[in-house]
């Protein structure tokens, strides 16, 4: 996601290296490029305009502060503004103080509410809620079914009366249902239609009226771009929504719905789907800070960490922590153990997008797909026990055994080991900027270090 607005002002800031001041002359350059860059992300011209015009006001006339050189500190700035165009903070659905929270989706046909009424079950189970799905699309054919399917794959129960009976009743009755049998959250499938008519808001009118849900979430395609924008500015005026889910984000390189909604509509968006599987993963709460990192290139670390957290176990965290800390190289054990968890942690391109050192690096050569994975595990599987853990043994000889045991060339050999050089070096380089985050999630922090410039203390020679 994000991908062509992220290279163009990437591309753009690296333009102003080595300037000593932000002169008239090189922000209006450069907010020429950004201004291009998001009118080409299909940003709304509105939010382009005035978003172009909060940064020159900041930019004119400031003089680098310390060591920062006038790429950073345009970047900083383009930075603040992107956080606050797209809300400052993440926003939480809210949890009713009694009673069942009714969370009602809506949406144009095809923007995925029914996969999101699911993930969203998912994710409220795996926070210890109980929720209760309810099939209140009555017009498309199969829509109960669909969601039936997916209450199976999720555990969640889904509470269905036919396409005989009005959504409105249907609504109200699921809400008695929840507080029957003990279910906590509720959450309503809606029909959706090719476009807005008044048919579809007045029937959506009268289930927010009927069963006053705790949260009204639309549902919107972010492949639709500006549609996406007036989509979002309909719905809100007719039916007041609380918030924004964006579907299909790693589907759209250009990110342009996303920076436009919350200018547009003054409603968070509070959920961003980033894929078809059923999984809590793929559906990942919209923090503005770590999305405006990442559309700069500067890597999502804190993401990355909740990620890792979820598919690594206590004790593997913590031996990757120790090794960190003490600034002990991976060896070709660990090695494994990332490429077995990738899998679960997402696809490998979108974690690429997350890690902080990215534009440091050769991507191409860490970003492998499925059968690069398999190549690797052949290799670290031919080796010894012995070699695993000090890749400084394999010579030629070693290295022409392992190929002929895995099936795979020296060549290929040498390039993992390169690899795991290379990881490592980067963890080295990060390790100051990310060891603190992680200790505070494991409760521990690493030693701290000798400041920088400070002199050790010199020993008192004897007479």
């Amino acid at each position: 996601m994000f991908e062509s607005l992220g290279d163009r002002l990437q591309s753009t800031l690296k333009k102003i290296k080595g300037q000593g001041k932000l002169t008239e002359s090189n922000v209006s350059d450069t907010l020429r490029e950004v201004r291009r860059a998001f009118l080409e992300a299909d940003v709304n011209y509105k939010v382009t305009r005035e978003f172009i015009d909060r940064i020159k006001e900041r930019a004119l006339g400031q003089e680098v502060l310390g060591s920062l050189t006038p790429e950073l500190q345009i970047a900083r700035i383009i930075g603040e503004e992107l956080t606050q165009l797209m809300g400052n903070k993440a926003e939480k659905i809210n949890i009713a103080p009694s009673g069942p929270t009714v969370v009602m989706l809506a949406g144009l046909q095809g923007a995925g509410k029914t996969t999101v009424a699911a993930k969203l079950a998912l994710r409220f189970r795996k926070e210890g809620r109980k929720p209760l799905l309810v099939a209140a699309d009555v017009y498309r054919p199969a829509a109960i079914k669909q969601l039936q399917v997916l209450g199976e794959q999720t555990e969640t129960p889904v509470f269905s009366m036919g396409t005989d009976v009005s959504p409105v009743d249907i609504a109200a009755a699921s809400v008695d249902e929840a507080l029957a049998h003990g279910h906590n959250c509720v959450i309503i499938d809606t029909a959706g239609r090719l476009h807005i008519d008044d048919t579809l808001m007045g029937e959506l009118r009268q289930i927010k009226e009927r069963v006053e849900p705790t949260e009204i979430l639309l549902i919107v395609d972010a492949m639709t771009g500006q549609d996406a924008v007036n989509v979002a500015e309909n719905f809100n005026s007719d039916l007041e929504i609380d918030g924004v889910i964006l579907t299909k984000m790693d589907g759209d390189a250009r990110g342009g719905a996303a920076l436009s909604i919350r200018h547009i509509t003054q409603k968070p968006i509070k959920f961003i789907g980033v894929g078809e599987k059923i999984e809590a993963a793929a559906l990942e709460e919209f923090h503005p800070e770590r999305m405006s990192s990442r559309i700069l290139g500067e890597g999502d670390f804190q993401t990355l960490l909740e990620k890792a957290e979820e598919v690594f176990s206590e004790d593997q965290a913590k031996e990757l922590e120790r090794k960190l800390t003490e600034q002990k190289g991976l060896d070709f054990d660990d090695f494994l153990t990332q490429l077995e968890q990738l899998k679960n942690m997402g696809p490998l391109d979108q974690l690429m997008d997350l890690m902080p050192f990215k534009n440091q690096l050769p991507v191409k050569n860490l970003t492998p797909d499925e059968s690069h994975l398999q190549t690797a595990k052949a290799i670290i599987h031919s080796m010894t026990r012995e070699e695993r853990k000090n890749p400084r043994l394999l010579d030629r000889s070693r290295k022409l055994r392992i190929s002929k045991g895995s099936g795979t060339t020296v060549n290929q050999i040498n390039m993992l080991v390169s690899q795991l050089q290379m990881m490592n070096r980067m963890l080295n380089q990060q390790a100051a900027m990310a060891m603190p985050q992680m200790g505070q999630k494991m409760g521990t922090l690493p030693r701290p270090k000798r400041k920088a410039g400070r002199k050790p203390r010199r020993r008192k020679r004897r007479r």
